[in-house]
């Protein structure tokens, strides 16, 4: 018991054991990724890439409205646009002259005994969301030509039942 004017005895919560986070907002269906890519040299080491896609970045559309997430030269940026709903941010990008590809449905999280061992890079960042079933790619131009594959792969599939008919 305590006495009058002292502060209750501190209780220590137990220790949980560590576990894999859940993925809170990232049910089925929930979040789409679409994946843009640019063609501005704002650094002299990028213009070795391929004009066009000497960058990328991803954007997020969820319940809420949408996420753009800009890997930046030596930070990134997270920005939640104060957009009406139903607005077509992947349009806008296009006519603006930047190449999308999307939507993309985010996978599960990779995880391994080992870290990934990548530089931090713009196609680092979106390859981590889209999840573990990203392509491997090293350049954003990479990235697009394997994406582009997987977007084209995706709309080759073909109803059996109606060709017999």
């Amino acid at each position: 018991m305590s006495r009058a004017g002292e502060p209750p005895p501190l209780q220590v919560p137990l220790i949980q054991p560590l576990r894999i986070a859940p993925r809170h907002a990232l049910a089925e269906g929930v979040q789409q990724v679409w994946i843009g890519f640019g063609g501005r040299a704002d650094r002299a080491w990028l213009r070795l890439l391929r004009p066009g896609f000497r960058h990328c970045f991803a954007v997020v559309e969820d319940a809420r409205g949408w996420t753009v997430i800009e890997p930046l030269s030596g930070r990134l940026l997270v920005a939640r646009p104060d957009l009406v709903p139903g607005f077509d941010l992947p349009g806008f990008y296009r006519r603006a002259g930047l190449t999308v590809l999307g939507p993309f449905q985010p996978g599960p999280p990779a995880c391994g005994w080992l870290p990934e061992l990548s530089p931090y890079s713009c196609v680092s960042l979106c390859r981590a969301l889209l999840g573990e079933g990203a392509p491997f790619a090293v350049t954003p131009h990479g990235l697009y030509r394997r994406l582009e594959k997987y977007s084209y792969d995706r709309k080759k599939v073909i109803d059996t039942a109606s060709l017999r008919a």
